[in-house]
């Protein structure tokens, strides 16, 4: 019997991302050596020796290893990376026929999400830039691909944390489940989706998609109508960062704005981000953990954003991400004139104190996903009919839910009322 052919997980790689992995793993090389420092520099404070000239570093014949160490990292990338960088040109022709796979993109999404906000800063080609896209393709404004089926009513669909636009189409015990075909095929929606680096803060990202709605009502092949919005947790946070800063300044695109459906989006954060900030405290409290806090606080602005679901630049700037404090952020409604749902999952299979604010859908609590808060000013006020509960459901599967889409659904189908309008 013929053995088939090994999996080869490289093959979803590029050039580009060869050269970006090396380049991380340097800066990881480079991070340890530094933890591991830190570490041996608190030993030597108790036992009375100095230290190097900079806090956390060891001096004399210490310090000189832990610095041939981060030498030879150092020469080491540089070495690869412009081995890798000559041979690039090369490789990247052969590459740019070629789509990017389903993997490529998950793998991408995750680390994005993870770190995203290094990876910009540090000019890494792994860090996602923000597109929209339709049929698969990046939209380019300059050169937009025929799209004879666009229609007025443009269906705008944004992915949550770690992940990409591709994973809106699932399947649940066989079924193919894509709430964005779904809504095409019985509402005459067209599909949009957004692309982004979910590792930024979400107003970072805010800006961005506020100002690609505006280039999208621009340039769309038909005047657009109604733009509805189809939101997986954080997305949902985006979209309303998005809609504030396109009203202050004054954009066209929000008074097309119809619809918000929002799936287990954590409005008021989610409590696995506050228990990681609990634990930078605790790393912090003794000089020999401290050092190791650093690995917690690799996590990125956009994860840290989700510790109270901060939405606006005013919810983090001027702050330590890292450092420990209630929830102070801007009170911020939902957009008057909007109609907006809220979808909530939870694992229970019913409501109770538990099951609302702990259990939830394994990520974001009930309460958080409904917009519901202690403090009536922060409360987001969804209609009685608005909001809908999907039980023995998890945070992913609100994505490959054949009932979501059903309820989704029936909440767009316009009534008689509003189609003789």
């Amino acid at each position: 019997m013929t053995k088939p052919p090994p999996k080869n997980p490289l093959r979803h790689l590029r050039s580009s991302d060869l050269r970006a992995v090396v380049q991380l793993a340097t800066q990881a090389t480079a991070g340890v050596t530094r933890i591991a420092e830190g570490v041996h520099q608190s030993v030597y404070d108790s036992l009375g020796i100095p230290g190097g000239k900079t806090p956390g570093q060891t001096g004399g014949i210490t310090g000189l290893v832990y610095r041939s160490v981060h030498g030879l990292t150092r020469l080491v990338g540089k070495s690869v990376d412009t081995l890798l960088a000559r041979l690039q040109p090369a490789l990247d022709s052969a590459e740019d026929a070629q789509p990017g796979s389903a993997q490529r993109a998950a793998v991408l999404a995750a680390l994005n999400g993870v770190m995203g906000d290094h990876l910009l800063k540090v000019h890494s080609p792994l860090a996602t830039p923000m597109t929209l896209r339709y049929q698969g393709t990046a939209l380019n404004w300059q050169a937009l691909p025929p799209m004879p089926q666009a229609t007025a009513k443009v269906l705008l669909l944004i992915h949550g944390l770690c992940m990409n636009d591709l994973q809106w189409h699932s399947q649940q015990d066989g079924q193919v489940v894509d709430h964005g075909a779904a809504l095409a095929d019985k509402l005459g929606y067209t599909p949009v989706y957004v692309r982004y680096n979910s590792g930024l803060h979400t107003s970072q990202n805010g800006h961005a998609l506020s100002a690609l709605l505006e280039q999208l009502v621009n340039h769309w092949p038909t005047p657009i109508q109604e733009i509805t919005v189809l939101a997986h947790s954080m997305g949902g946070l985006l979209i309303r960062s998005a809609l504030y800063y396109a009203q202050q300044a004054g954009l066209r695109w929000p008074i097309r704005m119809k619809n918000i459906v929002f799936l287990g989006t954590p409005h008021h954060g989610a409590p696995l981000e506050r228990a990681g900030n609990w634990v930078d405290v605790i790393l912090s409290r003794t000089p020999y953990s401290a050092p190791f806090a650093k690995l917690g606080q690799l996590r990125s602005a956009g994860i840290t954003d989700l510790r109270w679901g901060n939405v606006l630049d005013a919810d983090w700037q001027g702050h330590d991400r890292f450092q420990r404090k209630p929830d102070d952020r801007q009170v911020l409604a939902l957009t008057a004139g909007v109609a907006c749902y809220a979808v909530a999952a939870t694992t229970a299979t019913q409501r109770g104190a538990l099951a609302d604010r702990l259990i939830g859908d394994g990520l974001v609590p009930l309460h958080s996903a409904l917009g519901q808060h202690d403090d009536p000013k922060r409360t987001l006020v969804f209609a009685p009919t608005a909001q809908w509960i999907a039980y023995r459901t998890s945070h992913m599967a609100l994505l490959s839910s054949p009932a979501v889409t059903e309820k989704i659904v029936q909440w767009l189908t316009p009534t008689p009322a509003q189609t003789s309008v």
